[in-house]
């Protein structure tokens, strides 16, 4: 098998790339131009590269809360959250009824959606993007945001947040055709808690801990219609550049993939995990071991900027323990330098072969 320019593959090449879903450039025409172009064949869903405010994961979901911004965590000037005592039943429940009276809470993610798709849908029409790649829109589970609610109002507020999530959810799946359309949910900062990560973000506020994500995640995973792509981002975080927490190997990421794959209640089509740049060692992908995949798609977070030959460490140790997997960046590449992306986009082509069945 050859690729278009003429190099060769082999039966180990990983099969096709995953784009996470921020991408730092200006609008989502741009991103869909420059994926399709980068990454010729290897891409069975885009997304919109998530542009301006949403560049920051989910930093812009504060303004849902523009009512009750007291219940919003606060911070010093380094970014550390400033401690808050408490608040008391009397005081949740005044913030309860101000959210009811001030109206529906709204994500924006499906307006924003909606119009990446007509830019989606214009560029499909006219040849550029594949007739057979989905439009992949990436939704954070309500934990990610919840991290950023102060302590004692998340567990009132979530149930508020999730309903409004899937309002969100429904409005896209009424407005892009299904065949046309992928979910991807991103699962971060429930690995902070699984870990014992201790910076005050990631407090669970519920137990037991992996129990309840395991619940959350499976009400989400299965509000997605049987017939629209639902994917996984599972993920470590990308703080300064650097995971909220370096885990040991895979365990927690294949642990949760495992237990969602077995109890959800419609298919998984792809799962995305992370791979730290220094974990060149077989060690860490072990645990992939235990995964059966089967008809699900499997892309592993292989490839930083600057770097073919460490990629190519990384996929040789990885098939020490899994044989077909796609490659991707370790997360979204929003708050990556925009002169890193050329580079990251052309070791993902160079790595990899053009997605096959």
């Amino acid at each position: 098998m050859t690729d278009p320019n003429g190099g060769a593959y082999t039966q180990h090449s990983p099969n096709g790339v995953h784009v996470v879903g921020s991408v730092p450039l200006p609008s989502a025409s741009a991103v869909f131009s420059k994926l399709v172009n980068a990454l010729p064949g290897r891409l069975r869903r885009i997304p919109d590269g998530e542009p301006a405010e949403r560049q920051d994961f989910v930093i812009f979901q504060r303004e849902s809360f523009s009512a009750v911004p007291h219940i919003l965590r606060q911070y010093d000037a380094s970014f550390n959250p400033v401690p808050s005592k408490l608040p008391t039943n009397s005081e949740i429940a005044d913030v309860l009824t101000t959210i009811n009276k001030s109206g529906p809470i709204q994500t924006n993610y499906d307006t924003h959606a909606i119009a990446s798709y007509k830019d989606f849908k214009s560029l499909q029409a006219a040849g550029q993007i594949p007739a057979d790649v989905k439009f992949q829109v990436s939704l954070p589970t309500p934990i990610n945001f919840l991290c950023l609610i102060a302590d004692g109002y998340q567990g009132p507020i979530e149930p508020l947040y999730e309903e409004a999530l899937l309002r969100a959810l429904q409005n896209i799946e009424d407005s892009i055709p299904h065949s046309a359309l992928a979910i991807q949910w991103d699962i971060a900062s429930e690995f902070a808690m699984l870990e014992g990560a201790t910076w005050p973000h990631f407090n669970p506020f519920f137990s037991p801990v992996r129990e309840g994500i395991i619940e959350r995640s499976l009400r989400l995973i299965n509000a997605v219609s049987a017939d629209v792509d639902v994917g996984l981002h599972l993920c470590y975080g990308d703080i300064g550049h650097r995971h909220f927490f370096e885990p040991k190997d895979m365990a927690h990421l294949v642990d949760i993939a495992k237990t969602l794959k077995t109890q959800a209640k419609r298919d998984i089509n792809f799962i995305h995990m992370p791979v730290p740049k220094d974990r060149t060692d077989s060690e860490y992908f072990a645990p992939l071991k235990e995964l059966e995949l089967g008809t699900t798609e499997l892309y592993l977070g292989v490839v930083h900027y600057n770097d073919l030959e460490g990629t190519k460490r990384r996929i040789t140790a990885a098939h020490t323990a899994v044989e077909k997997f796609g490659v991707a960046t370790e997360c979204g590449m929003g708050r990556t330098p925009a002169d890193q992306l050329d580079s990251i986009l052309e070791v993902s082509a160079a790595v990899s072969a053009p997605q096959q069945p």
